[in-house]
């Protein structure tokens, strides 16, 4: 086992933070920040994700269908699956997401 401290915080698009938290040879783990009235663009990609909002609430765009994840809500994302996420909120939305395989920080601004 390796104690792993928290990785530097980058800025993957306007007001949304990504640190990457941890990443084995299946997976990773990422800490993400989205502050209030940023969005997350659509994108997809062959991980498939699972996470948890502990503050906060997010509003995911999935095939045209709007779902909310509110604190102390989970989420899965099959691989593949185009997405987005919006805070539409007043306060800023925090939260882990687990990607498998292993996601390095995604530059979005690309």
């Amino acid at each position: 086992m390796e104690r792993v401290p928290l990785g530097e915080e980058t800025e993957a698009v306007d007001a949304v933070h990504l640190a990457q938290l941890a990443a084995g040879d299946e997976m990773s783990v990422q800490h993400f920040r989205v502050e209030p009235g940023a969005t997350v663009p659509e994108h997809d990609h062959h991980h498939e994700q699972a996470g948890f909002v502990y503050e906060g609430e997010l509003t995911f765009l999935v095939d045209g269908e709007e779902i909310v994840v509110r604190a102390g809500d989970s989420y899965a994302i099959p691989g593949g699956e185009p997405h987005a996420a919006e805070n539409r909120g007043d306060t800023a939305v925090q939260g882990v997401d687990i990607f498998s395989p292993p996601r390095p920080n995604p530059d979005w601004a690309e």
